[in-house]
This record gives C-alpha cells, structure tokens and sequence, in this order.
C-alpha cells in the first residue's frame, strides 16, 4: 500500500470494498470494469496496484460519444498525451483537397506502458477531465517500424 501513495492526496480506489470480505482474504481485490464497445480491459489495469480515478478502466469515467484514432505527438505531460488527427479539406475554387491536422489532449492511464510517440492511439469520448482534456485513451497501437510507411494519405 506504501508504494500506491505517491500523491499528495490519499490514493485509493472509489469504489466501496466489503471490509469484511477484504479481511477475510487477507488480500484487497482490486475494482476494474469492461468500457465496452469491443474494447478488452488491459492485463495491467486487472493485474497493476496504480491508482487513477480518470482510469476508464479501473476510475469513474464513463465512454460515450464519439471515439477517435490519431498519432500520438506528445507524452511529455503526467498522464495525457496529445494525439495528432490528419484530414482533407476540400477546396471548391481549386477542385482539390488540402491536408489539414488538428492536436487532440486525452487522458492516458498508467497501465499502458511503453507508450511512445509515433503511436496509433483510439480514444474515446468522456465528460471533461481538465480544462483541454476531454477524451480518454481506450486502446495502443504500436508505431510500425520501417524507413517511410503509408499512413492515411
């Protein structure tokens, strides 16, 4: 329990554990949960001791809305990441279409290790959880490693 604590805040999880139940074990059982929509819950998140209330996984968020995929551009930020999405705007003066990108923040939980920028992230849509933070990463794809590969266009 020592080495869940890193937080100013006590850290625990928000669901209510039996005491009864938790004593009887000898052990805490730890509280996760299916998001849903094809989504498999991650090992770590079953298995892991983290603790984070903004986990879709294991914290009190729900998913609904939209979901969306990008390349992840930054993790220099405690537990978010910013995720890059690559469009097409068409242009009717010229009859073609131009690139265009917009920067996306989403919340990422601590058990997807080994995130690293280049990624293929899929997120989802959830009440707001900070000021610019308004999705949440649901599932990692990892970059694909190579000298030049296609990516959308």
């Amino acid at each position: 329990m020592a080495d869940i604590q890193t937080e100013r805040a006590f850290q625990k999880q928000p669901i209510f554990l039996n005491a009864k139940q938790v004593s009887a074990k000898k052990r805490a059982q730890r509280w996760y949960k299916d998001v849903g929509l094809g989504f498999k819950t991650p090992k770590e998140a079953i298995e892991g001791h983290y603790i984070d209330k903004k986990c879709p996984f294991t914290g009190n968020v729900s998913i609904r809305g939209r979901i969306l995929t990008g390349t992840i551009m930054s993790t220099k930020m405690k537990r978010t990441i910013v995720i890059r999405r690559e469009y097409l705007h068409y242009v009717k003066k010229y009859n073609r279409y131009e690139k265009r990108h917009r920067n996306l923040a989403a919340h990422m939980s601590p058990c997807f290790i080994g995130v690293e920028q280049g990624d293929i992230a899929t997120v989802g849509q959830c009440r707001p959880l900070s000021k610019t933070v308004r999705f949440n990463v649901l599932k990692i794809q990892k970059a694909v490693s190579g000298s030049k590969q296609f990516k959308k266009f």
